[in-house]
């Protein structure tokens, strides 16, 4: 009997068979092998460097205000980076020009729970140039365990399906660049394997050289043949929460503000948000050496969340918690709504707490668990309102001061 050599499917099955010289293939078959085929091709032309559309800054801070609410600083320090970027590429690709552009890595420095790494996956989503986040606390000194610093550029490569020509055009986000930062004001006394010694191989990366990358990564596969990329034209954007840095900007600036015009310039300097000031030589007196900080020119900060934003946060990007949680109803049928002062309640916790916007879901979260668990199995329930009474016995019930930060 005639059955599909790919599938197994017999004739009867298929809504048509088609026969080649020593086999057959069905309409299934071919329409799966039909959707691979599109999608290797279009992996391929994915980062035609060639094809790619400058976007201008305000449109791409336009397209980070639908996810990221408030840091308009930050957000335009990241698109006319990523334009530069872009025009570095098509500079790059005239060889006519003896003016040469210097790429600006970026650092961003803000309190964790402020839209750092919220930031960095928005804007890869907007990007058709290979995007990957790597998380600094892995990395150690080669030879200790843990993951190199090429591991960064293999992930690159992964994500540009191993084209070298365009991971060499890519950007990298590194989160948590504070926790690499040296553990003792006096250097390498013993050894300093997470800290210092990777600060010193991400100089390499950052500055632009060409480094054999392992392409499966690690240690682990010795015999595998080395891909040599060129970092010169990657763009690296580091995130950081910086733990207590704001003591050492508030150190730097009582000590400027010394002789006739103390008085003036202290009563100028906004207590309650010192990040603002933030300058290259608090990154060094925080523990990144001098050379780092000198390959990331361009030094922004996210605000602390007011009260304003975490409300705003609540409801309005496009993936806000607000609408996640009204779409899962949505699916079981569930038309599910909130009493304004429920989001009140849970903005006030979220302060209460400190725990910045990521504290908003672990809220939300605790309040809907008994919800979501509950009516789904019920099957006749259509309405579903959410009020400050019931929010609070949940959140009672849960003992929420589990969540509460030191």
């Amino acid at each position: 009997m005639d059955r599909c050599s790919f599938c197994g499917r017999e004739k009867s099955d298929t809504n048509l068979l088609i026969a080649g010289i020593s086999g057959h293939i069905c309409d299934n078959c071919i329409e799966q092998a039909y959707e691979i085929v599109q999608e290797e091709l279009k992996k391929k032309g994915d980062f035609d460097i060639n094809s790619i559309q400058l976007v201008k800054p305000s449109e791409i801070k336009s397209s980070l205000d639908l996810y990221v609410i408030g840091q308009d600083q930050a957000k335009k320090y990241l698109s006319v980076a990523v334009y530069n970027h872009y025009k570095r590429l098509m500079h790059h690709h005239r060889k006519d020009d003896d003016v040469e552009i210097e790429k600006s890595n970026i650092i961003l420095v803000g309190e964790t729970g402020t839209g750092k790494t919220l930031l960095a996956r928005t804007i890869a989503r907007l990007l058709n140039v290979p995007f990957t986040i790597v998380d600094a606390t892995v990395l150690t000194e080669a030879g200790y365990v843990g993951e190199d610093i090429e591991s960064i550029l293999t992930r690159l490569l992964q994500v540009a399906d191993y084209n070298v020509e365009a991971a060499e055009k890519g950007i990298v986000f590194i989160d948590e660049i504070d926790k690499i930062a040296r553990k003792s004001d006096n250097p390498s006394i013993t050894r300093d394997v997470s800290g210092e010694g990777v600060q010193q191989g991400l100089l390499k990366l950052l500055e632009g050289s060409v480094i054999n990358v392992p392409p499966q990564g690690g240690r682990k596969h010795p015999d595998q043949k080395m891909i040599p990329v060129d970092t010169k034209n990657i763009l690296f954007i580091c995130g950081g929460a910086f733990d207590g840095i704001e003591k050492k900007i508030g150190q730097r600036l009582n000590t400027r503000v010394v002789g006739y015009s103390a008085s003036k310039v202290a009563d100028k300097i906004d207590r309650t948000n010192l990040l603002q000031y933030i300058a290259p030589q608090d990154l060094k007196s925080f523990g990144m050496i001098p050379e780092i900080v000198g390959r990331l020119p361009v030094l922004t900060y996210l605000h602390p969340l007011d009260r304003n934003a975490l409300r705003r946060i609540l409801t309005e990007p496009k993936n806000s918690i607000i609408k996640q949680y009204i779409k899962l109803f949505e699916m079981d049928g569930i038309n599910l709504s909130f009493k304004d002062n429920v989001l009140e309640y849970v903005v006030d916790k979220a302060i209460e707490f400190k725990l910045g916007a990521r504290g908003l879901r672990s809220i939300c979260e605790a309040i809907m668990i008994d919800a979501m668990f509950e009516l789904p199995s019920k099957g006749n329930k259509e309405e579903m309102t959410i009020t400050k009474k019931y929010a609070a016995e949940k959140l009672e019930k849960q003992d929420i001061k589990r969540l509460k930060v030191a």
